[in-house]
């Protein structure tokens, strides 16, 4: 065994050790498991809450990104500041309202709002559509890590299936809790390991940040820079408001929001979180250092740049303490995501066909769902083959549809009604899933459009059509209510 497999396999026993630990004490019933009592603090509320910055997709995509695209990966940076401005007034109503009465996902939030059962399943199913690629994004980095970080010794397929099972197992024991514990070492590990890399690449290689970036553009004009077409100014602006609004329309992010035991955690989060998310930085360093130490990657290769660069730089020991750090942002996340769609199902989905049915029976259920999610992303994984960019978009795309909707239940005197917030999502969720499908761009839509609406992200263009559905059908059974 090399010493770089040696440092990941102990960590990934140490996380599931410490994922079974977390439970010590406490009986896991429904409330416990997936929203662990509704009493965590702000330390363990923020972990939770950071676990969406440091991810896979932050890891690797963000340094692919830089590496591939350039100047247009600073979206990644700009998209989660605007959100956790925007978490300061949207969080703490959404707390309030849950904790009144209950609740244990986010589907059940729109349901009670609109007083519709048939509104929650819809979210349930949206949540859960949008959740697969997310896990395949975690599972897919998770394999790339291991592979590289490993130097080949273990295959990709092998990673992927082991790192589903350690999450599986300590997310059917221990829920919530087992991902709140692992979150705190995982953001530990990884904040160490990026500002190390992000520093030392780029004064290793070029002497410092200025002679990298002077060496990019005279070997690459224009690279760091927005293109005119494509990744242009258009496109980074309507995707960094499409994932900004998105951002806690994730169900697993959405359900953390009721582990809090104040709404206070959210306000002293949102102070925070924007200095953590310039953390980020040093992950586009290191992509922007391997563009000409690593050349050539192409296609979903470019996520691999960050680790071909560290294996080029470092001893195998610390390679491994690289890929631990890496294997961790695919744990921690995917662990909430795999339990979050496992309560989706059961809470939401078991219920609507078992209304009868109590806590106790569901939480059997949820439980029961976690290796059936986590065996449905595995097959995905192993046969997909987008870059861990393009995952992550196609799922914001999805949730950013229940944005209206959610906001609008929040106003002292709601606008939409349950006719019209369903009719929005479907609207919404249907142009995102028909373009992706055919993979359509709205330059192909509509090529005679102005340049600077042909590159708007397509997740934009469904939001409008989801607003346009939403009023219309608010408006007529309005009418038809006061007619009645």
């Amino acid at each position: 065994m090399s010493a770089a497999l040696g440092v990941i396999a102990v960590t990934m026993i140490g996380v599931l050790l410490l994922g079974l630990r977390a439970r010590h004490g406490r009986d896991m019933d429904l409330e416990q498991w997936s929203v662990g009592g509704r009493g965590f603090g702000t330390i363990l509320v923020f972990v939770l809450m950071a676990g969406e910055i440091y991810t896979t997709f932050t890891f690797l995509g963000g340094s692919g990104f830089a590496y591939g695209h350039g100047a247009p990966a600073f979206y990644i940076l700009s998209y989660g500041c605007l959100a956790y401005i925007v978490s300061y007034w949207l969080l703490p109503p959404i707390w309030r309202y849950a904790k009144q009465h209950r609740l244990f996902a986010q589907p059940d939030f729109f349901a009670r709002k609109y007083d519709s059962p048939a509104l929650g399943v819809l979210v349930a199913i949206v949540g859960i559509v949008a959740l697969v690629p997310y896990l395949v994004l975690q599972l897919k980095g998770l394999g790339i890590i291991v592979d590289a970080a490993a130097y080949g010794a273990i295959p990709t397929a092998w990673a992927i299936c082991i790192g589903a099972a350690v999450v599986t197992v300590y997310v059917m024991i221990s829920g919530v809790r087992g991902s709140a514990w692992t979150a705190v070492v995982k953001d530990t590990l990884i904040l160490a390991v990026v500002l190390f890399l992000g520093i030392y690449l780029p004064i290793h290689y070029y002497g410092g940040y200025g002679a990298m970036f002077q060496a990019i553009q005279a070997a690459k004009p224009g690279f760091l820079a927005l293109p005119p077409q494509g990744e242009s100014l258009a496109w980074f602006d309507s995707t960094v408001l499409l994932t900004a609004l998105g951002f806690y329309m994730w169900p697993h992010t959405f359900g953390s929001l009721y582990t809090a035991k104040e709404e206070r955690a959210f306000r002293r989060n949102a102070a925070l979180l924007p200095l953590y998310q310039l953390i980020l930085l040093f992950v586009f360093f290191v992509g922007f250092a391997a563009i000409l130490q690593v050349p050539g990657l192409k296609g979903p290769d470019i996520d691999l740049s960050l680790l071909r660069l560290s294996i080029q730089s470092f001893d195998p020991w610390f390679v491994g303490v690289i890929g631990a750090a890496g294997v961790l942002t695919a744990l921690v996340p995917g662990s909430m995501i795999l339990m979050s769609s496992a309560t989706l199902l059961a809470n939401t989905l078991f219920r609507a066909i078992r209304p009868q049915a109590g806590d106790a029976v569901v939480g059997t259920v949820a439980k029961s769902m976690v290796p059936v999610v986590a065996l449905v992303a595995v097959v995905f994984t192993i046969r997909g083959g987008n870059t861990i960019v393009a995952l992550l978009l196609m799922g914001y795309a999805f949730v950013t549809q229940l944005f209206p909707s959610l906001v609008a239940s929040l106003l002292p005197h709601n606008p939409v009604t349950r006719e019209g917030a369903f009719a929005g999502i479907c609207a919404g969720v249907a142009t995102v899933a028909s373009t992706s499908l055919t993979r359509t761009s709205i330059a192909g839509l509509l090529p005679g459009l102005p340049e600077v609406l042909r590159d708007l992200n397509i997740g934009i263009v469904a939001l409008l059509f989801n607003l346009a559905a939403t009023a219309v059908v608010s408006a007529l059974t309005r009418r038809r209510a006061a007619y009645a």
